[in-house]
C-alpha cells in the first residue's frame, strides 16, 4: 500500500511538472515573462513619447556623468539621486530608480507629467536612461538642495543659512505659482499627491522648484473628481479624501490641502506630526 501511494505521488508530480513546462507556468519563467512585459510596456511608453526634447542615456553614460555614483545628495522610497556633470559641463542631479521597486509606474509617471510641464516653479527633466531594469532619471541640479534641509534644523544648511520670514514668503508664493500651473496651466491637468518640503527644490537664488513626480497622476481639465487608484502621499501631508473614501472626491484641491500642511510646517519649522 506505501509502494503504490509512493508510485502515485511521483506520477502526478511528474504529470504535473510536465504541464507546467509546457505552458511555461515555472515560477522563474512567470517573473521573467512580468519582467519582460514591464520592459515592452515602458519602451512602447518611450515609443510614445519621442517627439519630446528629452535626450536618452545609454546606462554606461549615467555612471560616467556621476563619476561612478560617487556624490549621493540624497535617498528616497524610490531610489538615490547622485550629483553628475553632462559633457558640457552643466550640473544635474541623477536619480537612480531602485531596480524591482515597482512595474515601472514611478519612472512614466515622472517623464508622461514632467515632460509637459515648462515653468519656473517646476524641475526641468533633462533626459532619462531605460536598459532593462536599469532606470534614470537627469534633472537639473539645485544648489540649494530640498526646502526640509532648511525648516527642520537638519542637513547642511540648518546652522549656517536661517530662512528669513521674506524669503519663506517667496517660496511659499512660488510653490503656490507652480501648483496652479500644474491644475489649470497645462493642457492636462497635473496632480502632484506628494507636495511636502522634501520635494521642493531651491536653486541658487532659493526659487522654489517643484519635484518628484512619481505619484502624479494626469487627467482631463474638465475632470473635477477623479477615480482613486489607492491611497498615496505622506503622513502629515496626504489629504484625507485620498486615504479615505468617504471623506469625498479626490480632486487637485487634494494638492492645495498637502500645501497648506506644509506651510505649516514652514511656519512651526517642524513637522505636523511631532506637534
Amino acid at each position: 500500500m506505501t509502494v503504490a501511494v509512493t508510485i502515485t505521488v511521483v506520477l502526478v508530480s511528474a504529470i504535473c511538472f510536465f504541464v507546467l513546462r509546457l505552458k511555461g507556468k515555472s515560477p522563474s519563467s512567470h517573473l521573467w515573462k512580468g519582467k519582460k512585459n514591464d520592459n515592452a510596456r515602458i519602451e512602447e511608453f518611450i515609443a510614445k513619447f519621442g517627439s519630446l526634447a528629452l535626450n536618452r542615456y545609454f546606462y554606461g553614460d549615467i555612471k560616467k556623468m556621476t563619476n561612478k555614483f560617487k556624490d549621493k545628495l540624497g535617498e528616497g522610497g524610490y531610489g538615490s539621486v547622485y550629483k553628475g556633470k553632462l559633457p558640457d559641463g552643466r550640473l544635474v542631479a541623477v536619480k537612480i530608480l531602485s531596480e524591482f521597486k515597482d512595474n515601472g509606474e514611478e519612472f512614466m509617471n515622472e517623464v508622461a507629467s514632467i515632460s509637459r510641464t515648462s515653468h519656473v516653479n517646476i524641475v526641468t527633466l533633462l533626459g532619462f536612461c531605460f536598459e532593462r531594469s536599469k532606470r534614470a532619471l537627469v534633472y537639473e541640479f539645485m544648489h540649494n538642495g530640498s526646502l526640509d534641509g532648511f525648516i527642520y534644523n537638519k542637513g547642511p544648511h540648518s546652522q549656517s543659512c536661517q530662512l528669513e520670514w521674506k524669503t519663506l514668503y517667496d517660496i511659499a508664493m512660488g510653490i503656490a505659482r507652480g501648483l496652479e500651473y500644474l491644475h489649470q496651466g497645462c493642457s492636462t491637468r497635473i496632480l502632484h499627491f506628494d507636495i511636502k518640503p522634501h520635494n521642493i527644490l531651491l536653486d541658487e537664488n532659493f526659487c522654489p522648484k517643484i519635484s518628484d513626480f512619481g505619484l502624479s497622476k494626469l487627467c482631463e481639465r474638465q475632470e473635477s473628481i477623479i477615480a482613486n487608484t489607492g491611497a498615496r502621499g505622506t503622513a502629515g501631508f496626504i489629504a484625507p479624501e485620498v486615504f479615505f473614501r468617504n471623506f469625498g472626491g479626490v480632486s487637485h484641491k487634494s494638492d492645495v490641502y498637502s500645501y497648506g500642511m506644509m506651510l505649516l510646517e514652514m511656519i512651526g519649522g517642524r513637522k505636523n506630526k511631532n506637534i
